[in-house]
């Protein structure tokens, strides 16, 4: 079953605004706190857009090695 607890604790505010900026990247109004008026559509793209850059962000990585 999956968890959404945080494994590294010190890492909650980073990750908390690398989501609001992929949020505004796409579009999206987020709100601290609660966002359960989300359509899936909107989660999804904050999601797919975080993911993206995690994946340019490894892709820079690798090259530089």
């Amino acid at each position: 079953m999956a968890s959404n607890k945080t494994l590294v604790p010190e890492a909650k505010a980073a990750l908390d605004q690398f989501k609001m900026q992929a949020a505004s990247e796409v579009g999206v109004t987020l709100n601290q706190g609660y966002n359960g008026d989300l359509t899936s559509r909107q989660a999804g793209s904050i999601g797919g857009q975080m993911v993206k850059k995690m994946v340019e962000k490894y892709e820079n990585e690798l090259k530089t090695k």
